[in-house]
């Protein structure tokens, strides 16, 4: 997809050595970057290969390294397999530690789940349930909302309203379910609160999400992975994107998975993929025109 007021998220680049430049493309002004490394004709199509996550991941590298060279605005990249790059050497729980471990990059990032309704933020992500729990920390959760908010702000949201979810059932119901909310979730977003954000919280899951629905959020902080995954993905399968926040470098991806069940049965739904790319044109842009006005000042 492609916009007049939009860049290309990719740029012409010269090909790494040993890329392959025999290929046909009928788009010139989206130039095919072939890396050459792969024959697609040896790996079963709807099957898990832990070459195949290798070279996944050895193809994302290549982007981010063009990217870091300043060659690419963005990086737009289709569903991947979290445990055949892992079993493939690249040693990460999902690809967004990957991309922050070879950008070298210091303090707390995440994912950002956009659909239409409203976008999510995480305290925790991959990581076991049991573990996520002992991970819900004031300064896990003062980073999560912070991000949320500076993310959200350099997207166009003035002042955006931020709910905070929390982490037991009921909202803990005063400390008879848990204690966490009482705790650490409440005082720690009554100081945000305090230094200028506008959040709210904690607010029961089951209620958090139906508000934002209404339009009383503009982003929702959860405690853990599929505490909101559950939600965004009812609400927009096929069009909601995760972009990995907090990093210098602008990364989408559709919020779906690789659905290896209907592959080569012409059932995909490309609309996820191409907000994605939508998406991420749009950050690009803007965080090239915040870099122009900040160089301009």
């Amino acid at each position: 997809m492609r916009s007049s007021n939009l860049p290309s998220v990719v740029s012409r680049v010269a090909p790494p050595p040993g890329a392959s430049t025999n290929i046909r493309w009928p788009r010139q002004d989206y130039p095919l970057l072939d890396l050459g490394n792969t024959d697609p004709a040896q790996y079963l199509q709807g099957q898990s290969s832990d070459e195949a996550g290798k070279l996944a991941g050895d193809t994302l590298k290549v982007m981010i390294d063009l990217a870091t060279a300043g060659k690419l605005d963005g990086i737009c990249f289709a569903p991947l397999n979290k445990g055949a790059m892992n079993r493939g050497g690249w040693k990460f729980n999902d690809e967004h530690q990957m991309f922050a471990s070879l950008l070298k990059h210091q303090g707390f990032f995440g994912e950002m789940n956009v659909i239409e309704q409203f976008s999510t933020f995480r305290v925790t992500s991959h990581v076991a349930l049991r573990e996520a729990v002992n991970m819900i920390t004031p300064e896990r959760i003062t980073a999560a909302v912070n991000l949320a908010h500076d993310t959200l702000t350099a997207a166009g949201k003035a002042n955006p309203r931020i709910g905070v979810a929390a982490l037991n059932p009921h909202n803990g119901e005063n400390g008879l379910f848990g204690d966490e909310e009482i705790r650490i979730i409440r005082p720690t977003v009554d100081k945000l609160k305090a230094g200028g954000i506008r959040c709210s919280g904690p607010i029961s899951s089951d209620v958090i999400f139906l508000q934002a629905l209404k339009g009383q959020f503009d982003g929702v902080v959860m405690m853990y992975h599929d505490q909101g995954q559950i939600a965004t993905k009812l609400l927009g399968f096929n069009k909601g994107v995760t972009v990995t926040a907090g990093l210098k470098s602008v990364f989408t991806t559709p919020a779906h998975g690789t659905a290896y069940d209907i592959v080569g049965q012409g059932k995909a739904d490309p609309g996820a993929m191409a907000h994605a790319f939508t998406l991420a044109a749009r950050m690009a842009a803007g965080r090239k025109a915040a870099k122009a006005a900040s160089a301009a000042a």
